[in-house]
């Protein structure tokens, strides 16, 4: 069961990180329906009525969608990019707060991480 829900929450985040850097190259009607199937958990049948089209409709959208977010990522590599930086300054935030005995090391890692950013 935690296996799935794992598997679950990183697939609702890799849509999160990825409409948040390539939805609004979608278009005003696809934003909608993307919106919500995948943020306000409706179900393809929900969605289709609230949005006055087929249910095929929808599942096509959602597909094309994530198809088109899932190209510009690997064109461009936003995503990609975001996290590496995150995950250099949350190490330069963890040195930062450390109680270093060897701030020589300290420094050069922290200058090293901050060089790659």
């Amino acid at each position: 069961m935690c296996i799935i829900v794992h598997v679950v929450m990183d697939e609702l985040l890799k849509h999160t990180y990825l409409y948040d850097f390539y939805g609004e190259l979608l278009t005003e009607h696809q934003r909608k329906i993307y919106e919500a199937v995948v943020f306000e958990d409706l179900s393809l049948s929900e969605a289709a009525d609230s949005l006055n089209i087929t249910r095929q409709g929808v599942h096509d959208i959602i597909k094309r969608c994530n198809a088109a977010m899932t190209e510009y990522e690997s064109k461009l590599h936003l995503v990609e990019k975001f996290l590496s930086i995150r995950k250099r300054a949350d190490r330069i935030r963890e040195l930062a707060e450390s109680r270093p005995v060897d701030t020589e090391s300290i420094i050069r890692e922290t200058d090293s991480l901050i060089e790659e950013l």
